[in-house]
This record gives C-alpha cells, structure tokens and sequence, in this order.
C-alpha cells in the first residue's frame, strides 16, 4: 500500500456524514468533505506519514500535486501541510510556478490563505529578488486569488513586513468590489496594526478605503 492509498484509507474509515455536509456548506458546496475536522485530520496525517516518511521526503512535491488530484477537500489540506512540513523552508527559485500552480487549482480563501502565508511568503523572503517580478504578475492577473495573495502574503512577516509594499497593494485594490480583496486589504493592515498601528492608522485615514477593509484595519486599533 503507498501513502495516498493509505491516507484514504484512513479518511474513508473516519469519516463523518453528518459534519461533511455541514463543512461542505460552509465551503458554499465548491468541495466534498469527508467531514474531518483539522485536528483529526492532522492526527491521521501525522500517523500515516509517520509510515511512509521516506516516500514523502524523497517525493513530496509529487505526492502533494497527487493529492490534489483527488476531489474531497481534505486531501488539498494534506497536500499543502506536506509541502509546508517537507519544503518551505528549503524551497527552490523554480518553486514559484507549482506555487502559483497551487494558488489557482480548487481555488478558495481556506487554501489560497495558507498558502500565501506559508509558502509565497516565504518562498519571497528566500528568493526577495523575485518580489517584484511576482507582485506585478499576481496582482495584475485575472485572477481573484493571485490577487489576494498579494495582500496576504507577508502575514507571518510581522515586524519584518515591508509595508511600502502593503501600501503599494493595497492602493492597487482599494476601488475592489469583490469582497474576498476587501477583507485581505483589512486583515493584511490589521495584522501589521499589532507592529505598527500608528502606520496603518495614517494610511486609513489618509486613504479612500472600501467601508470593508477600513472596518477590518481598524478592528484592533479601536479596541486599544
């Protein structure tokens, strides 16, 4: 039995009906769900993995891109903690493409969240000479969810955020309409509110934001 065999295996035997339509409805019925809540998949992934670590060391982009080949949502989320377990810190500058690849494939905030976070951000801060470059492409893209890693990318970077970019992206999407950039401009400012809140406090107010973003930029300053 190899990994993904096994790791189905284990899902299929685990899962729960009930809670996979009450998940799927969450997710507006883009995905289906076996109906495993994070911490229980995490301790099947971390069991299983645990049997075949070799495989997923040595082939770890592959299994990943495989996982995501099957339907239910679990196993993107197992695809995408693979990659940031086994190769976000040792990633390669030709990484941005299956990055990008990722980003576009069953496309929702839960995944694209995580990985900007995760994996663009730091692929940017092995490779920051790439910064621009990735910047331009994404935020200028068709593409909602190019757009919105743009915004959300430099989530863990706190006080190393470089927020003349924050500023720069946001000023690219603040006329947005489309909610799901509206909340990323107000989550990327607030989450650099906790660094620096009288930037970000500058930039609300000096700037012609959606009501949207404003109120999520500003939900931890008002609260000080």
């Amino acid at each position: 039995m190899d990994f993904i065999t096994a790791l189905e295996k284990e899902f299929i035997a685990q899962a729960n009906t009930a809670q996979s339509s009450a998940m799927e409805a969450y997710m507006k019925n883009h995905f289906p769900f076996f109906g495993i809540a994070m911490p229980q998949r995490r301790v099947i992934l971390k069991s299983v993995s645990a049997e075949y670590s070799d495989s997923i060391k040595a082939n770890t982009r592959t299994l990943a891109f495989q996982l995501y080949e099957k339907p239910q949502r679990e196993f993107h989320y197992c695809a995408i903690e693979l990659l940031i377990q086994n190769c976000s810190k040792k990633l390669q500058k030709d990484d941005i493409h299956w990055i990008e690849r990722r980003l576009l494939t069953y496309s929702w905030w839960d995944t694209v969240d995580t990985i900007s976070k995760y994996l663009l951000g730091r692929y940017l801060t092995q490779f920051p000479e790439q910064t621009n470059m990735v910047i331009e492409k994404f935020s200028n893209a068709s593409n909602i969810w190019l757009n919105r890693s743009t915004l959300l990318f430099q989530l863990d970077y706190k006080k190393n955020t470089n927020f003349s970019i924050l500023e720069s992206v946001c000023e690219h999407f603040k006329e947005s309409n489309e909610f799901f950039i509206q909340k990323a401009i107000g989550w990327a400012l607030r989450e650099y509110s906790k660094i620096n809140p009288i930037a970000v406090q500058n930039y609300v107010t000096s700037t012609n934001l959606k009501p949207l973003s404003k109120k999520e930029a500003l939900r931890i300053i008002e609260k000080q």
